[in-house]
């Protein structure tokens, strides 16, 4: 142990929407319960590469009794975090089913109300990026609450996209930044829309889209519209 900088968090400040966590080399970071921790002060080296990414200025540098960094250790961290989780091959929420074309939206008569959803599974983590309907696919990357708080995500956002839900406050980012730049690469989607809450750590599917893009060198048309906590779209770009 001796004295040494290491990166300090002020979890008052911190909104838990991820954007330090890619920026650490040696995968320190985390979002733990809502909240940036380091995962162990041997990984942080204390240089501060996070300092500008995050948007709540929750980040700083101390100087306190730690262990020294041990960069040897950081690497096997960051390698065995980027290996996909295994998912049980029997498992029915991992089998994978397409449904041809979306059924016709309703119209508002709850007898004529139909589901166009089109693939399962649709949760990220258990989706493989060589699943059929990926390829060349309108991706919807939907927020897991989005659904609950706009009425008609049916019938306004889902109707001929492949859908995947993914929380970027609850899951972890590096799996989910893993998985995506598979996706690019190996399905090659046509576009993905990404269909966020207006809550600030739901800016954290957007960061990892464009993270994703970058890591994979796929180009792809991307879109993002925002909704708000009382079901209204708030913003489209």
């Amino acid at each position: 142990m001796s004295i040494r900088k290491i990166v300090c968090f002020d979890e008052d400040k911190c909104n838990g929407c991820g954007e330090c966590v890619p920026s650490c080399a040696e995968g320190a970071i985390q979002i733990i319960d809502g909240k940036a921790r380091l995962v162990s002060d041997t990984f942080c080296d204390g240089l501060g590469a996070c300092l500008g990414e995050c948007p709540m200025d929750a980040i700083t540098i101390e100087e306190r009794e730690a262990p020294e960094f041990d960069e040897i250790a950081a690497m096997r961290h960051v390698a065995a975090a980027e290996k996909p989780r295994a998912i049980p091959l029997g498992c029915p929420s991992a089998r994978l089913m397409s449904f041809g074309e979306s059924s016709p939206p309703h119209t508002g008569n709850k007898e004529s109300q139909h589901s166009s959803l089109n693939n399962w599974p649709v949760q990220l983590t258990l989706v493989p990026p060589h699943a059929p309907f990926l390829k060349n696919a309108d991706i919807l990357l939907a927020a897991d609450c989005v659904p609950f708080a706009y009425p008609d995500f049916h019938r306004d956002f889902l109707s001929g996209k492949v859908l995947l839900i993914a929380c970027p406050k609850l899951d972890e980012f590096e799996p989910y930044l893993h998985k995506m730049a598979q996706i690019l690469q190996q399905a090659q989607p046509a576009s993905i829309t990404i269909l966020r809450m207006e809550v600030p750590c739901c800016g954290g599917l957007t960061h990892l889209v464009k993270q994703a893009v970058q890591t994979s060198g796929i180009k792809v048309e991307v879109k993002e519209i925002t909704v708000g906590v009382q079901g209204k779209v708030l913003a489209e770009a």
